[in-house]
């Protein structure tokens, strides 16, 4: 028979969920009103600028930032579009693409980060010491799937 789910196990739960929505949406909100993409894009553009030269294949993308098939490749397709990536077949593997990352994605990214930085030094680094906020990484650290 299943362990019932205590409340602390549920109140954890709900806050990181609801915690994590409220700061999504003020950061989103931040780079709107800066006419900048969504944080998705960043999110993106930092993983392949990260790749260096060589680039970087979709599907690392997709497990390093945990996004589902389908959004990955809309998303990388909304990149190329805006000029910000380009891909290119991988020689290795007829089927693969190859994503890099180009001079206009590396300066909107760059554009974007003051105000990515400036919302996490409002909403985490001003309400929390620097010891809560290691002690609260490494509780958070315990939840990640290994």
């Amino acid at each position: 028979m299943p362990k019932r789910l205590n409340k602390s196990a549920e109140l954890v739960w709900t806050r990181m969920v609801s915690i994590s929505g409220i700061l999504v949406d003020r950061i989103e909100a931040n780079l709107k009103d800066e006419g900048l993409p969504p944080l998705s894009w960043y999110d993106v553009l930092l993983e392949v600028e990260r790749a260096g030269p060589g680039g970087i294949r979709p599907f690392e993308i997709k497990e390093r930032l945990l996004l589902p098939q389908y959004g990955t490749s809309r998303l990388l397709k909304r990149l190329a579009d805006a000029g910000y990536v380009t891909t290119a077949d991988c020689v290795a593997d007829g089927r693969g693409q190859i994503v890099t990352i180009t001079p206009a994605g590396r300066d909107i990214r760059a554009q974007m980060w003051p105000v990515y930085a400036n919302a996490l030094r409002t909403d985490v680094q001003e309400k929390l010491t620097g010891e809560e906020a290691e002690q609260l990484a490494a509780l958070l650290g315990k939840l990640r799937p290994t």
